[in-house]
C-alpha cells in the first residue's frame, strides 16, 4: 500500500505527459531506460548533497537559501541534467521538439518516485504514510515534474537550434535549479525568524501558492509551445493534406 500511495501520482503524470506527445511516439523500451536512469540519478544526488551539506551557514535565512539552492536545486538538477545529456542527447530517438520534454519528464519523475518512496516509508505510521503521500502528491511530485518540464524545453531548443545551443544548454540547467532552489527555499526559510517565525512562514506560504500556480501556467505554455514546433517541424509541403484538420 505504501508503495502505491509513492507512485501512483509519478505514473499519473508520465501516463499524462506520454499522450501530450501528439507525433512519433517515443519507444516505451526507451523511455523505461530513461525513467530507471531517473530514478539512479538519486544515489549520486544523494552523494553530491551530503558533500554540499559539509558547509554550513549556521540555522538563518542563509543557510536556507544554500540549502534550498546548492545542496537540494544543484544537485538534484545537475545529476539529471548530466544523464540527459549522457542517454538522450545523441539518441537517434531525440528527433522531434516535443521528445525533449517527454524524455525529461520521463527522467525526472525517476528521481521524483525514489524520493516519493522513501518518504512515505520513513513515515512510520500508515496515517503518516497517507498524510505524506497526499502532501508530496499535491506539491512535490508535480514540482519535479515542472522542473523537467523547463530543463526539457531549453534542450529541445537547444538539439534543434545549433545557433543558440550553448544559450539554451545553460539555460536547461540554471532555470530548474533556480525554480528547485526557489521552492525548497520559500519551504525552509520561515523557521529562521524566531519570534515571528509563524507570521513570516504564513506570508511565504502565501509567496509559494502564487510561485506553485506560476510555474504550473509557465510549463503548460512551454509544453503547447513545443507542441506546436514538433507540428510545424514534421508538416511536409509536398502533402496537399498535411496541416488540414477537421472541425465539426
Amino acid at each position: 500500500m505504501h508503495t502505491a500511495i509513492a507512485i501512483v501520482p509519478v505514473f499519473l503524470l508520465l501516463i499524462y505527459i506520454y499522450f501530450q506527445d501528439t507525433g512519433h511516439k517515443e519507444p516505451l523500451g526507451f523511455l523505461t531506460l530513461v525513467f530507471l536512469a531517473g530514478c539512479f540519478s538519486v544515489v549520486p544526488a544523494i552523494f553530491m548533497e551530503q558533500g554540499l551539506s559539509m558547509f554550513s551557514f549556521g540555522d538563518g535565512v542563509l543557510d536556507g537559501l544554500y540549502t534550498g539552492f546548492a545542496v537540494a536545486g544543484f544537485s538534484e538538477e545537475l545529476c539529471k541534467f548530466l544523464l540527459l545529456m549522457l542517454i538522450v542527447w545523441r539518441s537517434r530517438h531525440f528527433d522531434e521538439y516535443f521528445d525533449g520534454i517527454v524524455y525529461a519528464v520521463f527522467l525526472g519523475l525517476g528521481f521524483a518516485c525514489v524520493e516519493n518512496i522513501n518518504y512515505v516509508y520513513s513515515s512510520g505510521s500508515f496515517a503518516g504514510a497517507i498524510g505524506t503521500g497526499i502532501m508530496r502528491a499535491l506539491l512535490a511530485v508535480p514540482a519535479h515534474f515542472l522542473f523537467a518540464v523547463t530543463m526539457g524545453y531549453f534542450l529541445s531548443l537547444a538539439k534543434f537550434d545549433p545557433k543558440h545551443r550553448g544559450l539554451n544548454l545553460f539555460k536547461a540547467l540554471l532555470l530548474p535549479v533556480l525554480l528547485h532552489g526557489t521552492y525548497d527555499s520559500l519551504l525552509m526559510v520561515g523557521g529562521a525568524f524566531g519570534q515571528y517565525s509563524t507570521a513570516i512562514e504564513g506570508v511565504l506560504f502565501v509567496v509559494f501558492v502564487v510561485f506553485d500556480i506560476r510555474m504550473w501556467r509557465w510549463g503548460i505554455r512551454r509544453i503547447k509551445r513545443l507542441q506546436q514546433l514538433a507540428a510545424e517541424q514534421n508538416f511536409d509541403p509536398r502533402d496537399p493534406f498535411a496541416g488540414f484538420t477537421w472541425n465539426f
